[in-house]
């Protein structure tokens, strides 16, 4: 049985002006709706205290355990207006799986998938005004749990707050769709087998950061690693999977065998793909094949994939020593058309035959 929420709306929500001045360029993860969603466990209780109120701060004691051990995990999905005035988003219930699997791996407590769908949906709805209908821009939805028992003690939390905020969003890197610079991590790792590298939990991306940093001073937007073993199979970016698009047509991309998170985008390419007449093989790939591969043109294109950026093309590779170009620098053809594929759906053009869209109001 799904849990009753009580609801509390703003008061004072954002004036009709400011939020359309807000709406024509709203960035990415800077600008938030009305509302959000809170939803409390315990472990006398379980799920309790189902709330829409007003976006607001969260009153949290300095010695609350999400601040000390990082018990903490998060999503992220996306919400698109139809041609036809509805609202849909994209495959929430992988993200409500995948919630479920990061929470397991993190001693929190799983949050029923009806309950995700119905925290988000009520958000979304209740702040339908705030979904953007020009163009490829969303409504990023931003669901999260952590551990919020006022405890200084490493064992799991005895008290969790799962909440939802939404953002309205532009292109995830500035200056929209075109070739990324990725630089590559050969000091640092992003997880190990027995780590945490399958679970969306925000210390993976705390342990990036260093990286990240790394790569901006090198000229590059993104930064890719290999894995902890043998340094140097590739596994992900900071934020996104990976895919190599060879000279026979075939796709390549890494398993997701517990050190990489399982986009719910890379899915949707490994299935649109086939159905492009695309051969898809997940295998290992390590650094000497794509630097090889580039340079013999055996590998023509090299591209990313996830919910925040969708497709974007790789065009140059840099590490410590050197550095190499993929492609003409312009956006590969069958990243493009991925890309669009993908976009096409999601935006009400083509018809979902996949069953993928989930209709919220």
């Amino acid at each position: 049985m799904t849990i009753e929420f009580s609801r509390e709306l703003n008061p004072h929500p954002l004036p009709e002006d400011q939020r359309a001045r807000l709406l024509a360029d709203p960035g990415f993860g800077r600008v938030f709706t009305d509302h959000m969603v809170t939803i409390t466990w315990t472990a006398e209780r379980g799920w309790h205290d189902a709330r829409l109120r007003p976006y607001q701060p969260l009153v949290l004691d300095p010695a609350t355990a999400v601040f000390h051990y990082g018990q903490a995990i998060f999503e992220g999905f996306k919400a698109y207006a139809q041609p036809d005035g509805s609202i849909k988003t994209f495959r929430p219930e992988a993200n409500a799986a995948r919630m479920q699997k990061s929470a397991e791996r993190m001693a929190l407590p799983p949050l029923p998938t009806a309950d995700f769908l119905a925290a988000c949906d009520l958000l979304i709805s209740t702040d339908r005004a705030w979904v953007p209908r020009d163009g490829e821009k969303t409504l990023y939805v931003r669901p999260f749990m952590m551990a919020t028992e006022v405890f200084l003690g490493v064992r799991p939390a005895n008290h969790v707050t799962f909440a939802v905020i939404a953002s309205p969003a532009a292109s995830y890197f500035s200056g929209g769709l075109h070739p990324v610079s990725i630089w590559l991590s050969q000091e640092y790792t992003r997880a190990a087998p027995g780590g945490t590298g399958a679970a969306k939990c925000s210390g993976n991306y705390a342990a990036s950061l260093i990286a990240q940093r790394q790569a901006a001073e090198h000229g590059c937007e993104q930064v890719v690693f290999l894995d902890a073993v043998e340094r140097r199979w590739v596994e992900e970016l900071g934020g996104m999977n990976i895919y190599f698009v060879f000279d026979d047509g075939t796709l390549v991309t890494p398993p997701t065998s517990g050190t990489i998170l399982e986009g719910v985008t890379r899915d949707a390419i490994l299935t649109l793909a086939t159905e492009h007449g695309h051969r898809v093989d997940v295998r290992p790939i390590d650094i000497d094949e794509w630097r090889s591969g580039v340079a013999s043109g055996r590998i023509t294109e090299v591209f990313a994939c996830g919910t925040a950026a969708v497709v974007t093309p790789i065009g140059r590779l840099v590490w410590d020593g050197g550095q190499l170009s993929i492609g003409d620098g312009t956006t590969g053809k069958v990243a493009q058309e991925l890309r669009d594929a993908l976009l096409a759906i999601q935006h009400g053009h083509v018809p979902d035959t996949h069953g993928w869209m989930h209709t919220v109001c």
